[in-house]
């Protein structure tokens, strides 16, 4: 629901300038406009993947077919879960993650960590390095995407900001990853 209050022009710091209801138009148009700048560069905005070659592919059918639409949209089209939304966030269960969209073992649950950053924390991938990173200068911003070596899936990205040993965060979706627990 929208309200809108009528404030007294003399109230307002700017005092005379807004007093003619064509100032005060204006003013309500450049604040909406400034509104919608952050909104157009969401980081959930759908980007296509690169046209690299990775030794498991598919066609866009069949990975909408194999996936559900929310790990299409992270593995697939690059986009990124809301923090603390994850299943894997708060997920300290032994085992091993691996790729949702083709199984490849990616981390250790022995290497995760809470960063209290709202998207579960790993600070080394396994020791068969199946995460290649990869420059992103996506969203004004200069970070390491990280990608299932297999697949091509985008995963998160990567974080040399780690509390631990190593210094690294790898920042991952839930929703990139699935879990093979422990077997006892």
């Amino acid at each position: 629901m929208l309200v809108l209050v009528r404030v007294q022009s003399r109230a307002l710091f700017f005092g005379p300038l807004f007093a003619d209801r064509n100032n005060m138009k204006f003013l309500g148009l450049l604040i909406a406009a400034a509104g919608l700048i952050p909104a157009a560069s969401c980081q959930n905005a759908a980007k296509p993947m690169s046209t690299e070659s990775f030794p498991l592919t598919r066609s866009e059918a069949e990975w909408r077919a194999a996936l559900t639409p929310d790990q299409f949209r992270i593995l697939r089209q690059k986009g990124t879960e809301f923090p603390g939304t994850g299943k894997y966030d708060k997920h300290f269960e032994p085992g091993t993650y691996v790729c949702a969209g083709c199984g490849t073992a990616l981390f250790s649950s022995s290497s995760k960590f809470d960063a209290h950053c709202g998207w579960p924390s790993f600070d080394a991938q396994l020791p068969e390095s199946n995460v290649m990173e990869k420059p992103d200068y996506s969203h004004g911003m200069v970070r390491t995407e990280i990608l299932c070596k297999n697949c091509g899936g985008h995963l998160g990205h990567v974080f040399d900001d780690g509390p631990t040993a190593t210094g690294i965060r790898y920042c991952v979706n839930s929703a990139s990853m699935d879990f093979n627990a422990e077997k006892k």
